[in-house]
């Protein structure tokens, strides 16, 4: 039996294009959620790997929509495997059911884990480079260094309460307990 898996990230993405793609390979029954992909635990991909049977074969539109990363997809193809099955993806056209498609998966696996390496190291070596030149990421400081000293002095010589303070300047109870 030919058995389809659909997923989307979020509740305003649409599933129609991925069942379609997936009716037309005939799929007998498909599994779908919407749950985002780097969540571990996914209960209708657990209910599919559970239902499978020696002989189905589980169809994808994408690869991306059955995994989080490499060694995530090696892993569920393996699960899939295990239980006597094989597995299909549209849009990259790996099918493991035969040797040649095997091999083609973990080849584009492969491929697919090079270049996500690749756009880590770039991501790091641009952060590097924004440092050296003095720029620093993240979010600015919700206070200046004077408004903590305010803080402090607000807190230890008028003894106020940091839900007091924290609503004079505007931030939370936890910013003014970190200053």
């Amino acid at each position: 039996m030919i058995i389809g898996y659909a997923r989307v990230s979020t509740a305003d993405q649409n599933l129609e294009a991925q069942f379609d793609a997936l009716k037309e390979v005939g799929a007998g029954r498909v599994f779908y959620e919407t749950i985002s992909g780097a969540t571990a635990k996914r209960p209708e991909l657990q209910r599919m790997l559970d239902q499978l049977r020696d002989g189905d074969v589980v169809v994808v539109t994408k690869y991306d929509r059955l995994a989080r990363s490499l060694r995530d997809l090696l892993d569920i193809v393996e699960a899939i495997k295990e239980r006597g099955a094989g597995f299909r993806s549209l849009a990259e056209d790996i099918d493991t059911t035969t040797p040649a498609g095997e091999l083609i998966f973990h080849v584009f696996a492969s491929i697919a884990h090079f270049e996500r390496r690749r756009i880590a190291e770039r991501t790091r070596e641009g952060l590097a480079a924004a440092r050296k030149r003095g720029r620093i990421g993240g979010r600015p400081p919700a206070l200046s260094p004077d408004q903590k000293a305010e803080a402090i002095r607000m807190r230890d010589e008028e003894r106020r309460p940091l839900r007091e303070i924290a609503s004079l300047f505007n931030v939370s109870v936890q910013t003014v307990r970190r200053a």
